[in-house]
């Protein structure tokens, strides 16, 4: 039975292709051959979490801020101050921190979003200002400068601790990951995806259609904050500790780093992104740990001015010239 190829064109993509499960398998075998770097490997899924976050205001949604470590930091709090006073119970908390962040998203994008171009960058900016002032002067409650310690996290399930070896916190964090993954991939092949890029692409346009874009846009936020909030909470959860470094502008940078390098608007950018930042990262500054810095930047360099698709796209230029040459044979 044949269909319009735009209704053919649209079920294809909600398909689950075979190689979308190679980032998981991929994953899990780290779990067995990498068993000492577990730790570093939940922070790395705990960035693929956050950027995915982030793709979806702005791959999918066309929205740039420079303060999306508001919501992350928001999560973070949230469940670190939850454990820290009596609730340790991890999967309640986190959803809690969740909606927390979701909550935080949607008030201030329902300002942030009514200005576009500076004013949204710089009001972006200022709430995630707004957060870390809060946090630096509430030393009794938040540590402050010192941080947020003593918190105490149950074990998961009330039977698997959180060892030192990191070995539950890999194996939570990517399950949450991938529960996340669905979520975003339904939302971006479903019609509110497709919405949001026809907003990316012409706001005026969807107008005129009938859409109510400042409701959309808002909508995308709050759902890009809760899951930010989910990576903040993951963060504290695994490492109990909180620092102020969760609302800084520098996270804010990482994320878009991750996700120039991984490659914007394409659900898997921040996978490839996070796990070569991550790695660099590890790697450089144990052998240059004041010059680290410049080989990302090269790297960005490079990324912008050779390749705009990120390093998904160079998978994707090296298909096609491999498929020209079947196709030429």
């Amino acid at each position: 039975m044949s269909t319009h190829p735009a209704i053919d064109d649209l079920l294809s993509t909600r398909r689950l292709r075979p190689v979308e499960s190679l980032p998981w398998l991929l994953a899990a075998a780290a779990y067995f051959l990498f068993p000492q770097y577990l730790q570093l490997g939940s922070q790395i899924l705990i960035m693929v979490l956050f950027a995915l976050s982030f793709d979806l205001l702005l791959g999918y949604g066309g929205i740039v801020t420079l303060g999306h470590a508001a919501y992350f930091g928001a999560g973070a709090y949230a469940a670190g101050l939850m454990a820290k006073y009596g609730w340790g119970e991890p999967l309640s908390a986190l959803m809690l921190s969740g909606l927390v962040a979701g909550l935080l998203g949607i008030v201030a994008g329902a300002v942030i979003l009514r200005t576009k171009g500076l004013a949204l960058l710089m009001l972006g900016m200022a709430v995630s200002l707004l957060l870390f002032e809060l946090a630096n002067h509430a030393v009794g409650i938040t540590g402050g400068a010192d941080g947020l310690q003593g918190m105490s996290v149950s074990p998961l399930f009330g039977h698997f601790d959180f060892d030192m070896f990191g070995r539950t916190a890999y194996l939570y964090t990517l399950v949450v990951l991938l529960l996340a993954w669905i979520l975003v991939r339904h939302l971006v092949n479903a019609p509110f995806g497709r919405s949001l890029a026809g907003i990316r692409q012409n706001p005026a346009r969807m107008q005129a259609l009938g859409v109510s874009v400042w409701l959309r846009r808002l909508v995308a936020f709050g759902i890009s904050s809760f899951l930010a909030g989910i990576a903040g909470a993951l963060s504290a959860q695994t490492n109990q500790f909180v620092s102020l470094s969760v609302f800084s502008l520098e996270l804010s940078g990482i994320v878009i780093v991750i996700l120039v390098l991984g490659g914007v608007g394409r659900l898997y950018g921040g996978f490839v992104g996070a796990l070569v930042y991550m790695v660099a990262q590890d790697a450089l500054s144990k052998d240059q740990p004041a010059f680290w810095l410049f080989w990302i930047g090269l790297l960005l360099i490079l990324t912008v001015l050779f390749n705009r698709g990120g390093l998904l796209g160079v998978f994707d230029l090296l298909s096609r010239r491999f498929k020209r040459r079947e196709d030429a044979q």
